[in-house]
């Protein structure tokens, strides 16, 4: 088989000797085939053309109903498995060299018809420029004062990019509560980041007549 390096020598010998016999005789080739390949202008790679027809019978065409109906059912089953489940109940028609046919096409199931995938949308933290803070009630953790249930809310403030932390506990979820606990967290952090991000803070510009300490962690908002 001529390879894309004898053709490459051959295109350069041309130039330089005064026959193509010879040419081919350098590049390890005969007249004819250097001449088809002269006037084609191709390596070898770029003139075969790839088939879409199958080689072999599928051997899993039969049963590909049953792994389907299998994978819906539990989209995590590996083909390992489901290829020893049908070696035990078709016991001698699938031999082990044709586990690797049964992966690919598990394979090509699962991005064509399988499940959708989560997507993850990766955050890219850099230093000085995000800071976090957020008003958490506490009350679950069962925290004891003197055997009284300590009922209270709790400012916390962090940094992405480190995972720096403080917090404080306060009184109540309001603007002046934020301003206060936000002006100690940076004096004890010893900088001020670029931005600040915290929650809606809707006490601040609603009256709410019943906050429950039960409510758990505020939502924080988009920047």
């Amino acid at each position: 088989m001529v390879t894309d390096q004898q053709v490459r020598r051959l295109m350069s010998l041309i130039q330089k000797e005064k026959s193509l016999a010879a040419a081919a005789a350098k590049a390890g080739m005969d007249e004819k085939t250097a001449w088809k390949y002269r006037r084609a202008g191709k390596l070898p790679s770029q003139a075969r053309q790839g088939h879409t027809w199958r080689t072999r019978e599928d051997p899993f065409a039969e049963v590909w109903p049953e792994l389907c109906e299998l994978l819906e059912t539990n989209p995590g089953l590996e083909a390992k498995t489901l290829f020893e489940d049908l070696q035990r109940r078709y016991a001698g028609r699938f031999k082990d060299g044709q586990l690797r046919t049964l992966q690919r096409r598990i394979k090509r199931w699962r991005a064509l018809d399988g499940p959708g995938k989560e997507v993850f949308f990766p955050q890219a933290h850099r230093p000085g420029e995000l800071c976090e803070s957020d008003f958490t009630w506490m009350t679950k953790l069962g925290i004891t004062i003197a055997d009284q249930p300590f009922v209270h809310l709790f400012y916390h403030f962090t940094l992405p990019y480190s995972n720096w932390e403080t917090g404080r506990v306060c009184v109540s979820e309001s603007f002046e509560s934020l301003s206060e606990c936000l002006q100690a967290a940076l004096w004890e952090l010893g900088g001020v980041p670029r931005t600040h991000r915290t929650d809606r803070m809707s006490t601040a510009v609603k009256q709410i007549r019943d906050p429950s300490p039960q409510t758990g962690a505020l939502p924080v908002s988009s920047p």
